[in-house]
Order: structure tokens, then C-alpha cells, then sequence
């Protein structure tokens, strides 16, 4: 994940963003409401104003247990920061941009319909016969639908092709570009409003 970090720190910086404002080797913490801290893998922090954060999340096998706590945890990271947000935390900064990007192992394990147990009540629709893959690709959905994020990046990369820089975006709501649009305009527009 850090060459996908490097890449979105150089993007900020070649759009004019100076580098000492993007975080991304230490001083990631920031207050939660919940917990004291959160260490996020990307900040944008400039004169006293938290700009925008970043998680990166990568998954190679154990699909079942780690998708779970990757949802829980995506869920729980951004509940705790944007009640920190309310509760004014980051004050005197303007809403924030988070944003979340998943890079998924292309395998059979990943790829192949996962039955549910729905011993009381059935599961949503969307969830049935879902794979791993398609799950991530509804959470992610989600949790910008829900504007718990304000952009999420959702890669598959299978292990031969992903060292090689490999991957592919299945869904045109997630990729890259419509993730880095959306940071890059956000990050602008409160340069702008500093001006």
C-alpha cells in the first residue's frame, strides 16, 4: 500500500499542495470521541486546519474473518471521527474529505459466491450468494452513499499481476480516478478558501 500512498501524496504535491502539509510517516493521530486517538495513513493537515484523511487497506487471503473486521472497522473509524468533528475537535476547520481505499486480492476465495447463514432473519438482497469481492465492492458503495466517506478507491489485483503494478477497478463508481477527482477538488477548494 505505501506505493499507492506515495502516488496520492505526489499527486497532492503536483497540484500544488506543499509537501510539508500531507502526512504520511508519522503525526497521524487525530482525536476521536470514542477512543483518545486514531493513527490514519494519510493526513491533510494546513495551518491548524484538518483538511482531509485517508485510510489504505489491503487484503491477501483470510477473506471471511478479515472482511469482517475491515467493515467494522471502516464503519467504527469514521463514526468516531466525525463525532469528534461535531463535538469540535478539529475547530476551526471546515468539514474534513475521508476517504477509503481497498486493494483486494483477485483469488478463488475472493471471487467465488459465499453463502450466509441467516439462522433468524434473512440477509439483505444484495448480500446473497455475494463473493468477497462483491461485498467490499456494496461496502464501499455504502459507505459513501451514507456519507461516511466522501470517496472510496476499491482495486483487485490477483498475485501474479499485482507486483507487476496490475490491478483492475470493478466498479466505475470506486476507481481511482473518480477517488482522486474528488480528493483533489476538495483539497483545492480549501486552498482557495484560505487565500
Amino acid at each position: 500500500m505505501n506505493g499507492f500512498i506515495t502516488l496520492v501524496r505526489n499527486l497532492l504535491c503536483e497540484g500544488g499542495l506543499p509537501q510539508a502539509q500531507v502526512f504520511c510517516e508519522k503525526a497521524l493521530e487525530l482525536p476521536g470521541w470514542y477512543r483518545p486517538e486514531k493513527k490514519w495513513d494519510l493526513l491533510i493537515v494546513a495551518d491548524g486546519q484538518f483538511i482531509a484523511g485517508i485510510e489504505f487497506k489491503s487484503q491477501v487471503g483470510s477473506f471471511g474473518n478479515n472482511y469482517n473486521n475491515r467493515t467494522e472497522e471502516a464503519i467504527g473509524s469514521a463514526t468516531d471521527l466525525w463525532a469528534a468533528y461535531r463535538e469540535g475537535a478539529f475547530k476551526p476547520s471546515a468539514r474534513p474529505w475521508l476517504g477509503y481505499l481497498m486493494l483486494l486480492e483477485e483469488a478463488p476465495g475472493s471471487m467465488n459466491p459465499v453463502t450466509n447463514r441467516e439462522p433468524h432473519f434473512a440477509v439483505f438482497p444484495e448480500f446473497k450468494d455475494a463473493s468477497y469481492a462483491r461485498r467490499y465492492e456494496i461496502l464501499l458503495t455504502k459507505l459513501v452513499r451514507e456519507r461516511l466517506y466522501d470517496a472510496a478507491c476499491f482495486l483487485l489485483s490477483d498475485a501474479a499481476n499485482g507486483p507487476k503494478g496490475k490491478y483492475w477497478e470493478p466498479a466505475t463508481e470506486l476507481s481511482f480516478e473518480h477517488f482522486s477527482t474528488s480528493l483533489l477538488g476538495h483539497v483545492m477548494a480549501a486552498a482557495k478558501a484560505k487565500r
